[in-house]
């Protein structure tokens, strides 16, 4: 897959040296590339004491991104998920460590331990005053002696890095750092493996399937489960936490693997706050990428006990763009509409055929979802399909408050639905067109005759007209065919389709964006709804 990337050979010093350009002059780094890859705080001046993580490369922010005051001091980099050598942490230690003397805080895992162990025993040898932690909250593997270091290790920084600020001595420091790994816990689950720079990206997760217990440098899970949705993909993982979660408050980290989208993590917030397993959990971080994976497409969510003074370590506000701060979770707060915006609610009347035109005419929308969103791939965004379908599936579960005996009242009802249903600009085009057909019939046209004034009006405010690739192209031949019935409207209607697929330029809609070459061979989207409808109208019920 191709990716940003200049050499791969030089991709962590192009990347640690990207985030310095941006820094604005808040971070240096030590002269000792391609080797030695140490990013520094350019304010520090060696009276506290120190705080050094690091490791590989590939979990972006982290740790570069969070050196900075009140977090780290100093972020060693290896490269991609490879462990930074004996001497680069050395170089750090020395770079920052003043009489305050140095905290290592290291995750789990045989190379940090072993660099970062060497190079501490060494800067110990010059005289300085350096302890170490090792942080293991991963508990995706309960029975391994030596547990993994994951997202858990943001709070050892945050609570550290708060006390330091504050000119805590190095055992203060220490200790609250080993409190806050002996009492945290961590486990993530991902939808796709992660792309290695260079090298062919992994497929081991099943359609269908999402692997829970995963490790940020690619390691497969504990287990493939099968994937329904975001809920349940939480829910799964807070059963996992569930029995390191006493009744007391609980603040959890809602960390992106890099891959998801921001859109996604919101839905999974949604799901954390909501679930009856999250309980106890009080406060949230994030939810953001803090400790990713590459471009991973999952999450992990780590705990951690609250008491009033890690709630205060932790809300210390710090200056650093990739900490999203901690926050209490609070229910949904939601304001009435303002005044006119209220939705006028209609007054419902029966009228057997007409409430099963308007079910099948749905069910015909909904049917389609599929082919329309692949056919719309091809000149848009994709979406058509779905778009159509839900609204189909909320008017189809408005059946019964609508006027159905009323055409005049049916139609502006009808659009008054879609307006608030149907997104883009197809549910506005639409509204249009049901309002002004009903307009049309409140001053005595017949039906389909007041459509054809609803097809007037969505040209004149749309500005699309047939022959513009747009779904007009069907809709008005149809409609002028419909006083001959609806087979006649149907034929007209996929004649009206089928042109729009020899039209090399579109003259309103996403597909004017789209070159000719993605045109020329198929169908407009929207004309093609359009003639599915009529023929499946056409076809008796």
């Amino acid at each position: 897959m191709p990716q940003f990337i200049n050499a791969k050979d030089a991709l962590v010093t192009d990347a640690v040296d990207g985030l310095l350009h941006c820094s604005g002059g808040a971070l240096t780094r030590l002269d000792g590339y391609p080797h030695i890859k140490v990013v520094c705080r350019t304010d520090w001046d060696k009276s506290r004491v120190a705080l050094i993580s690091g490791g590989g490369s590939g979990h972006e922010p982290a740790h570069a991104g969070f050196v900075g005051a009140g977090m780290l001091t100093a972020a060693v980099c290896g490269e991609v998920f490879a462990s930074p050598s004996v001497d680069a942490v050395l170089a750090g230690i020395l770079a920052v460590t003043g009489p305050a003397g140095c905290l290592l805080i290291v995750k789990n895992y045989t190379g940090d331990r072993l660099n970062f162990g060497l190079a501490a025993e060494r800067a110990r040898a010059f005289g300085l005053n350096v302890s170490m932690v090792v942080v293991d909250d991963d508990i995706a593997l309960p029975d391994l002696p030596q547990a993994r270091g994951v997202a858990g290790t943001l709070f050892v920084h945050k609570i550290a890095g708060a006390l330091a600020e504050d000119g805590a001595d190095l055992a203060t420091v220490t200790d609250a750092a080993q409190k806050a790994i002996r009492q945290m816990a961590s486990i993530g689950t991902s939808l796709d493996t992660c792309t290695v720079p260079g090298s062919t990206k992994e497929d081991r997760i099943a359609p269908g399937m999402a692997e829970l217990g995963l490790g940020i440098h690619g390691e497969a899970g504990v287990q493939q489960v099968a994937f329904e949705d975001a809920a349940t993909a939480m829910d799964l993982v807070l059963d996992k936490l569930a029995p390191q979660m006493a009744d007391d408050a609980h603040v959890a980290i809602l960390n992106n693997l890099g891959g998801t989208t921001p859109l996604e993590m919101s839905v999974l917030a949604q799901a954390l706050a909501t679930s009856s397993k999250a309980g106890s959990i009080t406060h949230v971080i994030g939810p953001a990428p803090m400790m990713t994976s590459l471009d991973m497409h999952g999450f992990s969510v780590s705990i951690l006990p609250l008491d009033s003074d890690t709630t205060d370590l932790l809300a210390r506000p710090v200056a650093l763009a990739a900490w999203p701060g901690v926050q209490a979770v609070a229910p949904v707060k939601v304001r009435p509409l303002p005044d006119g915006l209220s939705p006028i609610k209609p007054v419902p009347s029966a009228k057997p055929e007409t409430r099963a035109l308007l079910d099948a005419c749905c069910d015909l929308l909904i049917a389609a979802e599929a082919d329309l969103n692949e056919l719309d791939a091809k000149s848009g965004d994709g979406d058509t399909g779905s778009t159509l379908a839900t609204a189909a599936r909320a008017l189809k579960g408005a059946l019964d408050t609508l006027p159905l005996a009323d055409p005049t009242q049916l139609f502006r009802a009808v659009g008054n639905e879609l307006s608030q249903t149907m997104g883009g600009s197809s549910g506005v085009i639409l509204a249009i067109f049901f309002g002004a057909t009903g307009d049309a019939c409140a001053n005595g046209k017949p039906v389909t005759k007041a459509l054809l004034a609803g097809l007037d009006r969505i040209s004149q405010v749309g500005g699309a007209a047939k022959g513009d690739r747009t779904m007009i192209d069907a809709l008005a031949p149809a409609l002028a065919a419909l006083p001959n019935g609806v087979d006649a409207a149907a034929k007209a209607a996929r004649a009206g389709a089928d042109a729009t697929a020899q039209m090399g330029r579109a003259k309103a809609g996403r597909a004017s964006y789209v070159p000719s070459e993605n045109l020329i061979g198929n169908i407009d989207p929207g004309a093609e709804a359009v003639a599915r409808l009529f023929e499946g109208l056409a076809k008796p019920m």
